[in-house]
Order: structure tokens, then sequence, then C-alpha cells
């Protein structure tokens, strides 16, 4: 006799009982036999646990040594068949197979072993400045496939909401989704979450959009502190060549006074000049006093002449015989009176005109 066949789906690391009914047990105790057999992607079927003779065998395959079990009293019509700790390669196709005393009881069961998505790993691809084109990927390395991925936006209070609108899902790659055209409002966190029929994993990737303003700003502080410096170091540098230029000026120039320089001309007034009267208070006394010193210096040149001074001979008229007449004798005492009176003269008529 032979069952319909049934299906189980259980998650790795839990445990599962498969069921087996018979009712061989009324016939012969001591002849009855039973045996599960797993038929996995190999061709031919593999022993998992048997009884025969009075024992149980239990340690047939490597992989479930351990694991497997009869449920409960296999002699009185129930040899379920029990697995701990359930792992992948568990999965099959179990077939409990009971006889006795000639007769068969046969039952089927598909065993699907769940395995939820390993922890996902998220990243970014791309410039995180505005205008630009960014990709978030997430996948997860193992885990019962199918596994679908979401992807969620996180607020600052924790919730989970949609994505912004520049936010596209890659339809070939659900697990990647593409952000264009990129602003602030996109600036935040962003969870995946990959899930399968056995669970459900989660990561979490943050996005921070640079401002394209800010860097703007940052490059215009940045001209404007090396400017200031140029210009300090400018100004350094100018008032040092300034203050070395002075010190070779210095150095260079004569301290005394040139020789060829031209004295300062004497400036003559003329008599009845409107400026004397406004200037008599101002220059009367030394007027005096200029008066004085020049006569003194006459009369001290006039005393220490060694020779006589000679005027030039004055011609008279011819005489009657045409000869020429003799020369007067000069007397010197009357010429040193008569250029002493024509020097202090005038002075005496400058100092006049000055007062």
């Amino acid at each position: 006799m032979s069952q319909a066949q049934t299906e189980f789906k259980k998650v790795a690391e839990a445990n599962v009982t498969l069921p087996c009914y018979h009712r061989l047990h009324l016939l012969e105790p001591t002849s009855l036999d039973i045996e599960w057999l797993l038929k996995d992607s190999e061709a031919e079927p593999k022993v998992v646990i048997t009884y025969a003779g009075g024992n149980i065998y239990n340690d047939l395959i490597e992989e479930q040594k351990g694991r497997v079990s009869f449920a409960s009293n296999f002699l009185t019509g129930d040899a379920s068949l029990e697995i701990s700790l359930l792992q992948p390669s568990d999965a099959g196709q179990y077939t409990c197979k009971v006889k006795n005393a000639g007769q068969y009881e046969w039952t089927h069961i598909t065993l699907k072993v769940l395995e939820k998505p390993s922890k996902p790993k998220c990243w970014k691809e791309g410039e995180m400045s505005e205008g630009k084109t960014i990709a978030l990927q997430c996948n997860s390395v193992t885990g019962t496939i199918p596994i679908m991925y979401t992807w969620q936006r996180i607020d600052e209070d924790g919730k989970r909401g949609s994505l912004p609108p520049m936010a596209h899902i890659n339809l070939s790659n659900p697990a990647q989704i593409f952000m264009k055209n990129l602003t602030w409002v996109a600036t935040g966190l962003y969870q995946c979450t990959a899930s399968n029929e056995a669970g459900q994993e989660t990561c979490i990737v943050e996005v921070t959009v640079q401002y394209a303003q800010n860097v703007g700003i940052v490059a215009g502080v940045v001209c404007g502190v090396m400017g200031g410096l140029s210009l300090v170091f400018l100004a350094v540098w100018l008032t040092i060549k300034k203050k070395e230029k002075r010190k070779y000026e210095e150095e260079e120039t004569p301290n005394e006074i040139r020789e060829d320089a031209e004295a300062p001309k004497a400036r003559l007034v003329k008599p009845g000049s409107s400026s004397s009267g406004s200037r008599s208070s101002h220059s009367g006394s030394s007027s005096t006093r200029s008066t004085a010193n020049s006569a003194s210096r006459s009369q001290q040149t006039l005393s220490t002449e060694a020779t006589p001074h000679i005027t030039p001979t004055q011609h008279g008229p011819m005489a009657m015989d045409g000869r020429e007449p003799e020369p007067k004798k000069v007397n010197h005492a009357n010429l040193i009176k008569t250029e002493a009176t024509a020097t202090m003269v005038p002075a005496q008529s400058r100092a006049f005109q000055t007062v």
C-alpha cells in the first residue's frame, strides 16, 4: 500500500519530524522491518535509518550521524523519523518503507530545508555630489533562493519610509537602486532587507551629498587666504627693499658741500622802493651794523696796500705844439682820503635806503 506524497518546509537549524504510520506491527512483531531512504541529487537513494532483526542502525549517512532517530515507538505502529538541527544537505525526498510477513507500506515525503539569507553587505558607488548619479548595492552570499531585496529610507526618528523621488530600482537586479541628479534631499540612511521564506537580514548604508555651493565657498576662502598672504609678503618685501635703498643712499651721498656750488647772489634794492617802508622796522639795526662793518673793511684794505694805486691816465687837450702834456703827479695822501670817502658814501646811501 502506498500513501500520497506530502511536503514539509523547515528552516535550517530547526528540528523536524517526518510522519510514518503503519499497521503491520499487528502481524509478526519479530519479523517487522522498517527502513528510511533519502533520494537527493544523487541517482541512487541512501539509507538514513533502519530497524531489522531487533536492531537499529542510524549512522549510515556521514552528514546525519547523531541527528536522526525514530520519533516514537515504531513497534506500535509509529515509525516517524526525527531529524534535529536541519542542514541544507538534509533536503530531498524521503521514503518510509515498512515490511512484515510479505506485506509492504510506503510513505513519501519531500523535505525542503530553508536557509534564511546571510547578513547582506551594503555599499555605494559613484560621486556623492549634487547633480551626480550614484548606485546603492546589496547582496547576501548564502540563503535559499529566491531572495527578495527591498530598500527603505530611515528618518531621524528611526522610522522606515519611502525612497526619495530621484531613486529608481534596477528591474533586472532589485538589489540595486540608482539615484540620479542628486540633491541634498538624498542625504540620509538607507536600509536594505534581504528576505526569503526562512527569514530576513538587513544592512544600512549612509549617503551624504556634498553641496556644490560649499565647494565654491571653500575654494573662495582658500583663494582669499592665499591672496591675503601674498599681499602681506609683498608689503614686507617692499618695506625691506625701501630700507635697504635708504641706507645705501645715506652711505653714498657726500656730507660736504660741493666746491663748485654757486654762491647766492646779492639782491639790490632800488632807491624809492615801496617795500622799504614795510621792512624798515625789521632791518634797521642790521643795516646800521652792515654800514659800520663795510667802512671798517674799506679802511683795512687801504692801509694794507703796499703799492700806491695808479689810476688810468686821463688825456687832456693836446698842446699847441702837438706834444702831449706831462702827467700830473699823484698825491698819495689825497688819493687814500678820496677812496675812503668814495667807499663810505655808497654804504651810507644803502643804509639810508634801507631805513
